[in-house]
């Protein structure tokens, strides 16, 4: 099982996941190039389809043939991506709270809108570089909304604040271009019809952006697909119910449908 990070996080979202998952499954967790403790070579391109590679590079130096695709937020497009050039390689893909293509149900959060939309962004960076107390304060209000759990919140936000100041190329790298992957994509869906290994969809019900509605919309493009909307959980779905989430993405797969 593969577990993968969006922006602007590392492989730490998976912490409070971690000790539910011990025994179930073998688990391997990365930081994508760029962030977390990865390394972050300059110059480097920091974007969606290099992502892919990255993935390639993780599940080839796996010894088993096939694997468990776990994607939250950006890390969705990159795994989808590569689950649909390697089909025979997954065992089953697993989509927390995530997005692949433009959709009318799709929404920004602030924070990401700020940093996406042209001539907007590079205000933004600038004035991050010269006003640092005032980006982090921007990541702890948006960061800290994705998490329910004060404690969890306490804990988790200032880590990932850290491990941002680093990752700073690769954020402005990937969210510069996000609006063009979007729409490149809007045709690249059409292939999810075609993609018949299981695919589980697990969402939680209080995310705004990356919201119900899209947790529906894969489940119509995905033909094996099996759709769990957890209650009292947001975005990041898997900080919020780490045991609900372990269970459901250790269960014995059962194929569900939603109509449209």
């Amino acid at each position: 099982m593969v577990l993968m990070h969006g922006f602007p996080d590392s492989m730490h979202l998976y912490d409070r996941l971690m000790p539910h998952l011990v025994g179930r499954r073998r688990v391997v967790r990365f930081d994508f190039l760029g962030w977390g403790e990865s390394d972050k070579p300059s110059g480097y391109p920091y974007t969606a389809t290099n992502q892919v590679g990255d993935i390639d590079a993780v599940v080839n130096s796996l010894p088993d043939e096939r694997v468990v695709l776990v994607a939250h937020d950006a890390s969705g497009p990159p795994a989808i991506d590569w689950a649909l050039r390697n089909p025979e390689r997954v065992e089953e893909l697993v989509i927390l709270n995530s997005y692949y293509e433009w959709s009318m149900w799709l929404r920004r959060p602030h924070a990401i809108v700020l940093y996406s939309t042209p001539i907007l962004n590079l205000i933004v960076r600038k004035l991050s570089l010269m006003r640092p107390d005032l980006e982090q304060r921007l990541f702890h209000y948006q960061v800290g909304s994705f998490v329910r759990d004060g404690d969890a919140r306490a804990e988790l936000v200032p880590r990932l604040y850290e491990q941002f100041q680093e990752s700073r190329p690769a954020f402005w790298r990937h969210t510069s271009g996000m609006l063009g992957q979007l729409a490149t994509r809007r045709l690249k869906a059409r292939q999810l019809k075609h993609f018949h290994r299981p695919v589980r969809i697990i969402f939680g019900v209080s995310d705004p952006f990356l919201n119900p509605r899209l947790a529906k919309r894969f489940a119509r493009q995905f033909p094996n697909n099996s759709l769990h909307l957890i209650e009292n959980s947001g975005h990041y779905v898997q900080v919020d119910e780490p045991e609900q989430v372990a269970d459901l993405i250790t269960a014995e797969y059962r194929h569900a449908t939603v109509s449209s």
